[in-house]
């Protein structure tokens, strides 16, 4: 049985390594070979969310051959309903016990006796951390608490790594975009580059604009990019709560447009293959003149860093429009002095 020792060095190892440039790949790999050498175990392997598949994958793993074959999805989700009800599942014999997934593989592999904790971030489960012996095997509290220990420290190093690739991808998000929309003083040329430029560093279905027309007190689409003709006829959305909100100057974030009883055209929008809508203001000198929107068609959280982000991309929008408003009146200016100089000519 590991000593409390062991375990305080092994934590303290993955904790330097926290400190450090090292990357999440590394950190995560470092875990599950803290793991199998402090509890002397056969093998250890992290399984994390992957939204794009829609499954749990191993991403870093020893001591487990190439051919192993790990338990799928459905597996997965039935896991997390005990994990978070207990904390942590334990299979004295997987290879006989009928919660167990594989069990001929298992026993192939020489996998006795698995632990599995949960990997969270902010209370959210990502994943998992399981240990795999070689004989059967029940787990002391101390070592429990050690596996979840570790388990954290990877949540740690992954929200970590998000962090950080989510700062240097917003920003060049912001700078590419900022550089699109000012190449122009075309205000419909301008919006529109807005639209297709944030729909496509935001990862989304589509994006639209609308802006307030102050002389009937309506929201009149200036620009759109990703939706259909037949999505953009289906009429005024003035009522929707989210864009009501919007206008107030705040964010607001619709996770499924199908359930939400404040969202407009539910047919329409199922149709259209949207999901979770994000809106948010545009404005110009402190003054809320419309409202962009980014529309998903899966399930989305939209981070506070992205709808940050975003919310800046459109307040960029609204300094744009007001740079064209200046350039035009400048011009009309100019047009005027011009005029007024020919006319007196004799001046000179």
């Amino acid at each position: 049985m590991p000593k409390q020792s062991d375990y305080f060095k092994a934590i303290a190892k993955v904790s330097r390594a926290l400190g450090t440039a090292a990357g999440r790949d590394e950190i995560l790999r470092l875990i599950v070979q803290s793991a199998v050498e402090t509890m002397e175990a056969k093998a250890a392997c992290l399984f994390l969310l992957d939204e794009a598949q829609g499954m749990y994958v191993p991403v870093a793993q020893k001591g487990l051959s190439k051919g192993y074959t790990h338990a799928g999805l459905k597996h997965v989700k039935t896991q997390i309903a005990e994990l978070m009800k207990k904390g942590y599942i334990h299979y004295r014999d997987a290879a006989t016990d009928p919660r167990s997934e594989n069990r001929g593989q298992k026993k192939a592999e020489g996998i006795v006796s698995v632990l599995v904790v949960p990997v969270r971030v902010s209370d959210r489960f990502i994943g998992t951390l399981a240990l795999y012996t070689a004989e059967a095997r029940d787990f002391s509290k101390p070592e429990i608490e050690f596996l979840t220990v570790l388990a954290e420290q990877g949540g740690m190093a992954i929200e970590h790594a998000r962090l950080i690739e989510g700062m240097r991808k917003n920003a060049q998000i912001f700078l590419d975009v900022a550089t699109d929309v000012i190449s122009s003083l075309d205000v419909k040329e301008i919006l529109q580059t807005l639209t297709c430029s944030v729909a496509e560093a935001m990862g989304v279905k589509a994006v639209s604009i609308r802006l307030l027309d102050e002389a009937d007190n309506t929201l009149k689409l200036v620009a759109s990019c990703g939706l259909s003709d037949k999505y953009l006829k289906k009429g005024p959305i003035s009522a929707e709560k989210s864009i009501a909100e919007a206008l107030k100057g705040k964010p607001v974030v619709v996770r499924d447009a199908a359930t939400d009883k404040g969202v407009q055209y539910k047919d329409e929008k199922k149709e259209e293959g949207i999901v979770t809508i994000l809106s948010v203001p545009i404005k110009s000198k402190e003054k809320v003149i419309g409202v962009m929107r980014l529309y998903s068609g899966v399930p989305r959280e939209f981070t506070d860093g992205e709808i940050t982000v975003v919310t800046a991309l459109a307040y960029q929008g609204g300094i744009a429009i007001q740079n064209a408003g200046m350039y035009l009146m400048l011009k009309s200016d100019m047009k005027e002095l011009k005029d007024e100089i020919w006319s007196h000519r004799s001046w000179f």
